[in-house]
């Protein structure tokens, strides 16, 4: 039976911006900067007071101040290099599938590296690709290319650039699998690019994360195969990932890392929390270790449930639960 939980969100506990990577602070929207973006990428590709909701798997998000389009890494250089000089915040955001942006947006810039980024080309088995492809598209090519080994990622939701950063993997495969290399802007803002046995690829996390590198481009490595069987095995996982998980409902995928020795989805079952909601956040019937977004659902709503399955899983348990969606923004 679901079970409800009304709270004050204005209220909560003070410790949630623990959970926040980043709380900008807010900035004047200014015709000069969006001149200066529109001059680097197109009037056409700059957008203000952009709702993110629109943007995001979750379907909840507040305005960013700027949103920008960039076509390639001379682009997003240019981008990264005026934020800096400006001490405008700035976010690199990818499809989406791992971020919870706050109901009052974001104070700054976010640069999507999405659907004018995304080319893929093929040579021998290496596949060439723009960050901002889809892992579900590559997937794709290289099945027609009959080039396996890139089936476990044909149902992951984002792309190709979160992926490296975050080492991304379902059923039995990962990134650290089939990635060659990773062209990055550093730091400096330098284009380079890093092999695959430089990456420090682990559970959930690589160099490219550590050190807030950009991914612009990424090379995979694959081997050859039959288009039916890679194909069959694509198919297979789908039909998995569509009994297991809530895919007609929005979220940003596994809600919490998994701890070691346990499987968070479990814990929070064992809890009694399968259905527990907050307003329109809900703890997923289908897969507890999944907040959903029913219908309306709040980013404060999110956060408040997180915390609630966190604590009450804790008292239990024993075990703290780490959120693996990344979060964003002011809430």
């Amino acid at each position: 039976m679901m079970k409800t939980y009304e709270i004050d969100i204005t209220h909560r506990n003070k410790n949630r911006n623990v959970l926040l990577i980043k709380k900008s602070r807010g900035i004047l929207v200014k015709k000069e900067y969006f001149e200066k973006f529109s001059e680097l990428v197109g009037r056409e590709f700059v957008k203000l007071q952009e709702p993110m909701k629109e943007y995001t798997t979750f379907k909840i998000g507040g305005a960013a101040d700027y949103y920008i389009c960039p076509h390639t890494s001379e682009e997003v250089a240019k981008i990264v290099a005026l934020c800096k000089k400006e001490k405008l915040p700035y976010y690199i955001m990818g499809n989406g599938s791992n971020l919870l942006i706050g109901d009052k947006g974001y104070r700054g810039v976010i640069i999507h590296i999405y659907n004018n980024f995304n080319a893929i080309s093929i040579e021998g088995n290496k596949i060439y690709i723009q960050a901002g492809a889809l892992l579900s598209k590559i997937a794709k090519v290289a099945a027609k290319n009959n080039l396996a080994g890139f089936e476990f990622a044909s149902g992951i939701p984002g792309t190709i650039g979160g992926a490296a950063v975050m080492n991304a993997g379902a059923y039995g495969g990962e990134m650290k699998d089939v990635l060659f290399s990773v062209t990055v802007l550093n730091e400096n803002g330098e284009i380079i690019t890093i092999p695959s046995a430089e990456l420090e690829l682990g559970y959930r996390t690589s160099i490219i994360a550590k050190k807030g590198y950009i991914v612009l481009e990424a090379v995979i490595e694959l081997k050859a195969g039959e288009q039916s069987e890679i194909e069959a095995v694509m198919q297979e996982l789908k039909e998995k990932r569509t009994e297991k998980q809530p895919l007609e409902y929005g979220s940003a995928g596994s809600t919490f890392k998994r701890p070691e020795g346990y499987f968070a989805g479990k814990l929070i079952m064992d809890s009694d929390l399968r259905g527990f909601s907050i307003g329109d956040a809900q703890v997923s019937e289908k897969h507890c270790g999944f907040v959903i977004n029913k219908d309306q659902a709040t980013a404060a709503e999110v956060v408040a449930l997180m915390e609630y399955v966190a604590t009450t899983v804790y008292e239990k348990f024993q075990v703290k639960l780490e959120p693996e969606i990344k979060m964003l923004g002011e809430f």
